[in-house]
């Protein structure tokens, strides 16, 4: 009897045990941001992307894994402290340009999980693959890349053709992972020195820039006051070429006029031309005609009279009186 009894209170105590196991292991949570894997003996089944308390198989015949459906970032050449500090990795930052100097470059990668069941299954660790795809992306392209230009103006294109090339490599790894961005954090030389004279020769290249464009300036300048100029000649001279014109037709018109006049008369018209030639060579003369008897007569227009003055009044006052 106490053998049945002792039997029968570890079957009891199993079947608690499995009933708890069942309780606890059968009931799981998913939040908005995260997605799970419902896994029955060691193969995903269904992917959960809904949010709320869920129901599966007690453990050991299905378990849940959970993963965020947010965005994460992998850092590439350096870690952060708890601090907040940067901690540089020499090995993972030293790389040699197309023109064979060495930079120091880091970057982050901002990615997410696009298939649970691929990154759970297509490789045993996912984010180790990323950084190894990561390291050989941006040193493909920074070996490629002249050091002015990872230095300078180039970083965007370096962060461009990172990202594309990173992105071939996910895609081809085939792990449930996608990129979103490759940022390039900073790309710099290895010392001191070394940058001291890389910005001499930057600042240099600047202001070698800077007079170029200043001289194109003047130049375009200049070229536009003389065209200006031009301009300003060219319609001075149409204007004086049509004002010489229209006076020139004015006095052909005047000679034909003239011309009528004297094939009218011609003895008269002849007079006429003489006495206003007079009159414009000596516009001051006093112009008179002499008649056959030897009388001269003053020739017209006659002069206006001029204004008395006040001794001619006075005279003129006199002889009145005296009259």
């Amino acid at each position: 009897m106490s053998v049945k009894r002792t039997l029968l209170s570890v079957a009891l105590a199993l079947f608690v045990i499995l009933g708890l196991l069942a309780a606890t292991t059968s009931w799981y949570t998913v939040d908005e941001s995260e997605q799970a894997v419902v896994i029955t003996f060691g193969q995903a089944d269904e992917i959960i992307t809904e949010s709320g308390l869920h129901f599966k198989m007690p453990w050991p015949i299905q378990k849940v894994e959970v993963l965020s459906k947010g965005t994460k970032s992998l850092t590439f050449g350096y870690t952060q402290n708890d601090d907040g500090e940067m901690e540089l990795k020499d090995k993972e930052t030293r790389m040699i340009t197309g023109d064979e100097n060495i930079v120091l470059t880091d970057l982050v990668v901002q990615w997410r999980i696009v298939d649970p069941k691929k990154y759970l299954f297509s490789s045993q660790d996912p984010e180790k693959i990323l950084h190894s795809a990561t390291s050989s992306a941006i040193r493909s392209v920074i070996g490629s890349s002249k050091i002015d230009a990872a230095l300078t103006d180039g970083k965007a294109d370096i962060e461009k053709s990172t990202r594309d090339l990173l992105v071939t490599l996910v895609d081809k790894y085939d792990i449930g992972i996608s990129i979103l961005a490759v940022k390039l954090q900073d790309v710099e030389l290895p010392n001191a020195d070394v940058r001291a004279a890389f910005m001499a020769v930057t600042d240099a290249r600047e202001m070698k820039n800077t007079k170029i464009n200043e001289a194109e300036k003047y130049t375009n300048q200049r070229i536009s006051e003389a065209e200006g100029e031009k301009d300003a000649i060219i319609s001075r001279a149409e204007g004086e070429k049509i004002a010489r014109i229209q006076q020139a037709k004015g006095e052909v018109a005047v000679f034909n006029e003239l011309y009528k006049q004297y094939a009218n008369n011609k003895e008269i018209t002849r007079e006429r031309l003489v006495l206003e030639t007079l009159e414009n060579v000596l516009p001051n003369a006093q112009i008179y005609i002499m008649n056959d008897d030897g009388e001269t007569l003053k020739y017209l227009p006659i002069q206006p009279p001029q204004a008395a003055t006040p001794a001619n009044n006075e005279e003129k006052t006199e002889g009145s009186e005296k009259q």
